[in-house]
């Protein structure tokens, strides 16, 4: 009795084989190139990435200079209805707080409004926070966001503490998220 294996057997065996390293080669060869990195959305839990944009008054105002405080960050523009419906909110809770350390850095997603407008909504509901303007949409994208308003809560060492999609957020929401952080 003869336990070798015949010939054709062996030779079916090795093509097979082959196939499989020859395809597992051109899936590897042909996969299209990482043309973009992967970028991770900020999220509780995170630094927050760098903001430094022009604000009306022409000065650069920078997240990193607000360390030490906690930081309403707050993306927005003057078409967006839930966002002028905040505003308000955002003033009362600005000026009842800014003296325990809490500021608000509302940038405007410039790319998709315009200056003129932003200055309009800042007189009209006399809004003395910080605005900065977003013209190109980069520090939008660096912060994942995708729907206006999205609003990012920052602790005092720059960390991302809570995130709001949507809004208008209520001063109950505001409250609850910041009160703890300004007391820290």
């Amino acid at each position: 009795m003869n336990i070798l294996p015949k010939p054709t057997k062996i030779r079916r065996n090795w093509l097979i084989i082959a196939l499989i390293i020859v395809g597992a080669g051109w899936i590897v060869l042909s996969r299209p190139p990482d043309t973009q990195p992967v970028v991770i959305s900020p999220r509780p839990g995170f630094v927050a990435p760098a903001i430094a944009l022009p604000a009306a008054s022409g000065e650069t105002l920078a997240l990193a200079d607000l360390r030490g405080q906690v930081v309403i960050v707050n993306f927005w523009a003057s078409w967006c209805g839930p966002c002028r419906a905040e505003m308000p909110t955002f003033e009362r809770l600005y000026q009842s707080e800014r003296n325990r350390g809490l500021t608000i850095l509302a940038v405007n997603n410039t790319i998709q409004d315009d200056e003129t407008a932003v200055a309009a909504i800042q007189r009209e509901f006399g809004l003395s926070f910080p605005i900065v303007f977003d013209h190109d949409g980069e520090i939008g994208r660096q912060y994942g966001v995708r729907m206006l308003p999205t609003t990012f809560i920052v602790d005092r060492h720059g960390v991302i503490r809570q995130v709001f999609f949507g809004g208008p957020l209520s001063e109950a929401s505001l409250r609850s998220a910041v009160e703890p952080l300004l007391g820290e």
